[in-house]
């Protein structure tokens, strides 16, 4: 029972054994002095440097804990400030993307316009009814479009736009249909004039060129507008293709004379009695009659040739050209734009020739063809030529062609 008071009587003597009275000798100038340092001040001044220690040690523990604490709380903030961060990314991209969809319907409807006014007469304001019409049809409604501009995980909002878009589609697809009507009846009308529609539209399409301009950005792909838009881009070339050489083709008399007299391809030649290729046709008339522009185009020659004497030749585009040679005068002039059944010369005998006639040359991409084919084309043929021209010279105004 007296182990516990030993215990402590031990280890208090031996804290008062730290602290014991100290004397110090001071000398200065000659003089001692004595400072004693007791061992109760000792003990206070201990004391005061234990509590102030402990106070520090308090107060750095405080610290460390109060960091442990805030430390998940900081982390949450972190987290949210992060999530508002990606929040306003993804709404700042959405309205991107949807002023880019805004922009590119826009494009699509101007697009759709001019092609309904200039190629079929359909006015502007009428497409957005037409458009409805076709959407809500009978028939089973269609699978919604989407395009490159439309994501499907954007907010309602952006349901509009797409739905915008579908109608255009719409619009676009029964457009591309009367497209290819078109299209089908300028081919009939083409071959049955000898020529090839595809070799046609290939060699225009080899024209074709310029700078590489994207559209918005996604390459310039013609799908990135919808699949019945890029059907239609080349639809519509096809058709002006085709039309434009229908509106070409020569099929009006030169001359009002009856008598031919002398047709294309190999025959006798009237001044040395051997074979020699004739590569047009001869009308017999009066020296001074009218020679007309057989269709419309531009003079791209009005002079002398060997052989032929006095010629006039007008440029049709496509690649056809047709001569007149033989002539006893001009009433054009080269440049001039000319159209079909405008008086261009005069018939005559200059050059190689045996009398008065016009000899009468059409000339594809630079080869002469018979002239005879398109001259005598039947009245079909001429009604779809009348509808094509009727139509170039419709998109021809809408762009301010002169």
């Amino acid at each position: 029972m007296s182990s516990k008071p030993t215990g402590l009587r031990d280890v208090r003597q031996r804290f008062n054994a730290l602290f014991q009275d100290h004397e110090i000798f001071v000398r200065t100038h000659g003089h001692v002095r004595f400072l004693r340092v007791s061992a109760l001040w000792q003990k206070r001044v201990a004391l005061i440097a234990g509590l102030v220690l402990l106070a520090w040690a308090g107060a750095t523990l405080a610290v460390l804990v109060n960091q442990l604490l805030t430390a998940d709380e900081r982390a949450a903030v972190a987290a949210q400030k992060a999530a508002a961060a990606a929040s306003e990314a993804r709404i700042a991209k959405y309205r991107d993307r949807v002023a880019e969809t805004a922009a590119d319907l826009e494009e699509r409807q101007a697009l759709l316009e001019s092609v309904a006014e200039s190629h079929f007469g359909i006015d502007p304001a009428d497409m957005a009814t037409a458009a409805q019409k076709t959407h809500t049809s009978d028939a089973a409604p269609a699978e919604p479009v989407k395009t490159s501009a439309i994501d499907p995980n954007l907010p309602p909002e952006a349901q509009v736009l797409a739905r915008l878009a579908a109608r255009q589609e719409a619009f676009a697809a029964r457009l591309l249909g009367a497209v290819k009507d078109r299209v089908a009846k300028a081919e009939t009308a083409v071959a049955a004039l000898g020529l090839n529609p595809d070799t046609l539209v290939r060699n225009a399409a080899a024209g074709r060129g310029g700078p590489f301009i994207p559209f918005r950005g996604r390459g310039g792909q013609a799908k990135a507008l919808g699949a019945s838009f890029a059907a239609l881009d080349g639809a519509l070339f096809r058709m002006e293709v085709l039309e434009r050489t229908l509106v070409a083709v020569p099929s009006g008399n030169p001359a009002n004379v009856l008598m031919m007299s002398s047709g294309f391809g190999y025959r006798r030649d009237p001044f040395t009695g051997a074979g020699a290729m004739h590569a047009g046709v001869d009308f017999r008339g009066p020296i001074g009659t009218p020679i007309l522009a057989a269709a419309p185009g531009r003079v791209s020659f009005v002079g002398v040739k060997s052989g032929y004497g006095n010629v006039v030749e007008v440029d049709h585009g496509q690649g056809i050209m047709t001569r007149y040679a033989h002539l006893s005068g001009f009433t054009t002039r080269a440049g001039v734009k000319v159209a079909a059944g405008q008086q261009i010369a005069k018939m005559g005998s200059t050059g190689r020739s045996t009398g008065s006639h016009l000899h009468f040359e059409v000339r594809l991409n630079g080869v002469a063809v018979n002239p005879r084919r398109f001259l005598e084309a039947k009245a079909d043929v001429l009604e779809v030529k009348n509808d094509a021209r009727q139509r170039v010279v419709s998109v021809a105004a809408a762009r301010g062609d002169r």
